[in-house]
């Protein structure tokens, strides 16, 4: 904060004015020039010596972020602190960073075992393949890094204004129908951008996914950088390049990634990126506000085309790029890899294993890793349907392992209720979110299955507990959206029902509905909607098609068992600051 000082016309005074507030960006971008926080882990090291009374502000609130560590929530969410952030408690949340879902064996037993020493036994797979840790103390912290060093994992970036964990596809190089095997490139690029000084500060967070999969399982269509593996005839010759789409992103404006027209061949890949990463740093319309500093902004708010964006950065690295090769979004696909499925290597298949909700304890992280080097490589992979995959497993062992898998509490088969439901963290660790989202997710699942015993439909199902979207609600089936409701004169907790959304060839962000009630009748109202598409009469219909077949209004009665007026998303009681992403 400064002041503004004025002159009295009279005596020629200075008279104080009032003072000049700084904003949320102007104090970010002030804080970023002063100081690099890759540069501060000595002073990660005395705080740790001193105490979490010693931590100055500017570290809780921004510096530590660069080290994938925030301030935990007390449990209450937004609704309980004030300027849009819930009270913190002196705990942290710590994200490990993992290039592309790829961890071997070692490496889980060194999670699981920081996690029962450190967090309380409470871990989390996230929908951008980290796994996240809770309840760790500023003591414990420079304990956490350095086991985490030891085994080739790190945190680094895996929050604040740089290029998050670069997501890819989990059975690259193993899978049967692959266009290639793409997981080098997202490995070079977590290299070049991750911990380098010239990308630390970003206008505001920048995600990429670098995929070879014919199935787009890392969701390219939800990144600033999306890449997607293709083929063309080169002279002759079979060339493997890739289809490019910029400025994805969800959070409370969701824009599905604007595709260039371009080819860019394998060797242009990291160049590709960097430049990317380069314009968007460069881009300082987009530090004026928080809110709107993603990349999408440039298309949504700055009047900017492909075309334009395809000039800047062809620029930028000083060649042009091919023109673009018809790509093959997938339709209408499952993406989870639940379950036992071939490999391309004769003889091998790899095992998908369901996370209920993404949490999984130390005691099922020892178990798998130990079952990983048992029955195949010591190979596992992390997904971003919050899931855990072994891969190399001989075939004739692979229904050994899925029973063994079972018996730890990680099914490679179940409901669709129990493999399509994904939730965020929710009030119980994060000071932004206005719901509890874990146990109420394990609780629909349970619900919704005793309800709809015979239910088969493949079904996406998005538990987020505020607008921000960590809960990825705008490309579910149904995505519910966590909100405040007054019944019987107290605040609970609530959801707002999108439907509908959709990624690859049919993609759609999901359709605010009008449609919201009180957390406890979630179950009825999605049993009330399934059962009205199972006997639509329809029988080679998905859920897609039968959300896009009827209006809000309609879809909105089949939520209630009866005609509703629509209600906005946001109401007084449940509002929250918009665009206050984690």
């Amino acid at each position: 904060m400064g002041f503004s000082f004025g002159a009295n016309r009279c005596s020629g005074v200075p008279v104080m004015t009032e003072p000049i507030k700084e904003t949320k960006a102007q104090k970010s971008e002030r804080l970023k020039r002063a100081m690099n926080p890759w540069d501060g882990l000595a002073e990660i090291r005395r705080f740790a010596r001193e105490g979490f009374e010693s931590i100055p502000p500017e570290w809780i609130g921004t510096y530590f972020r660069w080290w994938g560590v925030y301030t935990q929530g007390d449990g209450a969410g937004v609704v309980a602190g004030k300027d849009g952030v819930g009270r913190a408690l002196p705990f942290f949340m710590v994200r490990i960073r993992i290039p592309n879902g790829l961890l071997r064996s070692d490496q889980l037993r060194a999670i699981a075992g920081l996690t029962r020493r450190y967090a309380r036994s409470i871990a989390d797979l996230t929908v951008r393949q980290n796994i996240q840790l809770h309840w760790v103390s500023i003591e414990a912290l420079p304990e956490v890094l350095d086991e985490l060093w030891r085994v080739g994992l790190n945190t680094t970036g895996s929050c604040g204004d740089v290029t998050r964990n670069v997501t890819g596809c989990p059975v690259a190089g193993v899978d049967a129908d692959e266009v290639c095997d793409a997981s080098s490139l997202a490995l070079e690029v977590d290299h070049m951008l991750a911990g380098n000084a010239e990308f630390y500060n970003l206008p505001r967070k920048f995600k990429i996914s670098i995929t070879g999969c014919r199935v787009w399982c890392p969701y390219p269509e939800i990144n600033d950088v999306g890449l997607t593996a293709l083929e063309r005839a080169a002279q002759g010759k079979r060339e493997i390049g890739f289809a490019l789409r910029v400025g994805g992103g969800l959070s409370t404006d969701p824009y599905l990634g604007a595709p260039l027209n371009a080819f860019v061949r394998w060797n242009q890949v990291l160049r590709v990126v960097r430049g990317i990463a380069e314009l968007f740093r460069d881009s300082e319309p987009l530090r004026e506000h928080r809110e709107r500093a993603r990349l999408k902004f440039l298309f949504l708010r700055h009047g900017w085309t492909t075309e334009d964006f395809q000039k800047e950065l062809e620029r930028r690295i000083g060649f042009q790029l091919d023109p673009a090769e018809p790509d093959h979004p997938p339709s209408d696909v499952y993406r989870d890899h639940i379950g036992i499925h071939p490999q391309k290597q004769p003889g091998y298949c790899y095992v998908g294993a369901t996370v209920l909700r993404g949490r999984i304890t130390p005691e099922q992280m020892h178990a798998a890793a130990d079952l990983a080097d048992r029955f195949a490589s010591g190979e596992l992979r992390t997904t971003n349907m919050q899931n855990l995959l072994i891969v190399n497993v001989p075939r004739l062992q692979a229904d050994d392992l899925a029973k063994e898998l079972g018996a730890i509490g990680l099914p490679v088969s179940g409901s669709p209720f129990f493999r399509g439901i994904v939730a965020c963290s929710g009030t119980e660790f994060c000071k932004l979110a206005i719901t509890e989202t874990k146990s109420f997710s394990r609780w629909l699942v349970e619900e919704l299955e005793e309800r709809l015993p015979g239910f088969e439909q493949h079904l996406k199902l998005h538990v987020t507990g505020c607008p921000n979207s960590c809960g990825q609600h705008w490309i579910a089936d149904v995505g519910i959206e966590g909100k405040k409701i007054k019944v019987g004169g107290q605040m609970v907790d609530a959801y707002y029902f999108c439907l509908g959304g959709a990624l690859g060839l049919h993609q759609s962000i999901a359709r605010p509905v009008g449609f919201r009630c009180p957390a406890t009748e979630v179950p009825e109202a999605i049993e009330r909607l399934l059962r009205r598409y199972l006997a639509d009469g329809h029988p080679d219909d998905n859920l897609r098609r039968f959300f896009a077949r009827h209006s809000d209004a309609e879809l909105r009665s089949f939520l209630a068992g009866d005609f509703v007026e629509a209600v906005a998303r946001d109401l007084p009681e449940g509002r929250v600051p918009s665009g206050l992403e984690s």
